[in-house]
């Protein structure tokens, strides 16, 4: 039997010539079919209109019930199973854990039909939190199904194909409100219907045989020599005996937790992981309530003069329009990151003092776009700034790091501020101590700033000076070459 399943192994990591040219169609239908069950994974109409839903009279929650025992949960679920999430999604690669989120959006919408209770409601948001988890699953997948030359290419399909299916979801939505006069309870139903499809499509999605770190050994010879994670088991020393402790030291991932130590070091890294964690705690906390807040704003009696939907979308796409933007932006970052991320960050506490003390429903529209518009500007410029010094298999692991610390982080802020066992604030309170958290964080951010850039014109001043041999001194590039090459395990 072992000898058998090695042969087949080896058929399969060593295509004939015939299956090496039906391969390049392959990948592609693969591509298209993920990016369109990606566009159809989105399409919930009644999303945005979750909050009116449960504050209208066909559920008839409370605004406090609503603030401070059901939305509180959403972060509670998603912080206790993302690192599961995120380590069956390798090890089962990738397809159940689609299949799970399919059917996570399934009970989410039964539950908004059927349920009626505080518990149910709360279920409800539980399930949420695993879809949310479950995004990893997406994301990833894709990369299991090219080689790397087309990665950049194809997580731009995949990323298109997300953006439009929320943006189409939501103007679906508005219009079957605002125009169709359509009630919550059927939006539901609407909304059901899709992720049924899109629980359908899941099941017709290919199998793929490799993962980034627990299924490796079916990729084919010229990918396996050039995996970063193969190269760190070359460079480690391989144990003489089998034994637990020395296997698990020798182990690729002991040695990329090692690695991670190295990330600290480099302030590149260290600054837009910061960033990463404390500001993307901030902005989905702002998103979770945003909507609580709008209906106190503006309680309105009709469900037609309710925008969730169309200004989702604005923002949806105001959004993807400052990415796309982002991506030609040319400064030295190593000089002027932090400034950048003060002015955005000082930018975003001023609208949540807006949103939080304004009576104007459009003034909120306007300030929640713009806030949104600006955390996705700084997006791509973080995934750039974090990814260009790692290898692949080490960047995934750093920003699984950092969403789950995020993750944490809005959790202990979410038990402080919102939920019923601590200070239990209404929404605009809550906006309140979300300004004076962005106002904190955009004061380090310019401290930093200022004394980057005082060290930097201080050491432009200085006169360069030779050493014994008469050479220009290169310490400090040095220390950057060096850490790059720790990084990279060689691979500068």
């Amino acid at each position: 039997m072992a000898v058998t399943e090695d042969l087949k192994e080896q058929e399969e990591a060593n295509p004939s010539p015939e299956e090496k040219k039906q391969k390049p169609q392959l990948w592609k239908w693969s591509v298209i079919f993920l990016c369109l069950y990606g566009f159809m994974a989105q399409l919930k109409p009644g999303e945005s209109f979750i909050t009116p839903l449960l504050l209208s009279l066909e559920k008839n929650f409370t605004r406090e019930e609503v603030t401070n025992e059901i939305t509180p949960v959403l972060s509670y679920s998603y912080m206790t199973v993302l690192v599961p999430v995120f380590l069956l999604t390798d090890y089962l690669r990738y397809k159940p854990v689609l299949i799970l989120q399919s059917l996570s959006h399934i009970s989410i919408w039964l539950l908004l039909l059927l349920g009626t209770s505080l518990l149910e409601m709360q279920f409800m948001e539980f399930f949420y939190g695993i879809t949310m988890a479950a995004r990893v699953a997406y994301s990833s997948y894709i990369f299991s199904l090219v080689t790397p030359s087309l990665y950049q290419r194809v997580a731009s399909y995949s990323r298109t194909s997300v953006l439009l299916g929320v943006f189409t979801s939501s103007v679906l939505g508005q219009l079957c409100v605002s125009v169709g006069e359509v009630s919550y309870g059927t939006l539901s139903k609407i909304s059901l219907g899709f992720v049924i499809f899109g629980f359908a499509l899941t099941l017709f999605l290919p199998w793929p045989k490799r993962s980034l770190f627990f299924n490796r050994k079916l990729q084919g010879p010229e990918e396996d020599s050039s995996a970063e994670l193969d190269q760190m088991n070359r460079n480690c020393p391989q144990p003489t005996a089998v034994k637990p402790v020395s296997a698990w030291r020798n182990s690729v991932f002991f040695q990329m937790l090692k690695e991670l130590l190295n990330v600290v070091r480099l302030p590149q890294l260290r600054l837009w992981s910061f960033w990463w964690i404390f500001n993307s705690a901030g902005y989905y906390l702002m998103v979770y309530y945003v909507h609580i807040l709008w209906n106190e704003v503006y309680p309105a009696i009709e469900n037609k003069h309710v925008y969730n939907g169309g200004v989702d979308a604005a923002s949806t796409l105001l959004g993807a329009m400052a990415s796309f933007a982002a991506g030609y932006v040319t400064i030295r970052w190593s000089l002027w990151s932090e400034l950048v991320i003060g002015i955005v960050t000082s930018l975003q506490a001023g609208l949540l003092l807006l949103m939080s003390t304004t009576s104007n429903i459009w003034v909120c529209y306007v300030a929640y776009a713009l806030f949104r518009s600006s955390y996705q500007f700084l997006v791509p410029i973080a995934i750039f700034q974090i990814a260009s010094s790692l290898t692949k298999e080490l960047c995934a692991l750093v920003f699984g790091v950092n969403t789950f610390l995020a993750t944490i982080l809005k959790t202990v802020i979410t038990i402080i501020i919102a939920d019923k066992r601590g200070l239990a604030l209404a929404v605009h309170p809550q906006f309140l101590v979300y300004f004076g958290y962005f106002t904190l964080l955009a004061v380090i951010y310019f401290g930093a700033a200022a004394n980057v850039i005082i060290k930097h014109f201080r050491n432009e001043k200085k006169p360069v000076t030779p050493n014994q041999n008469g050479d220009t001194e290169l310490c400090s590039t040095v220390m950057v070459v060096n850490d790059a090459e720790k990084l990279t395990n060689g691979q500068v």
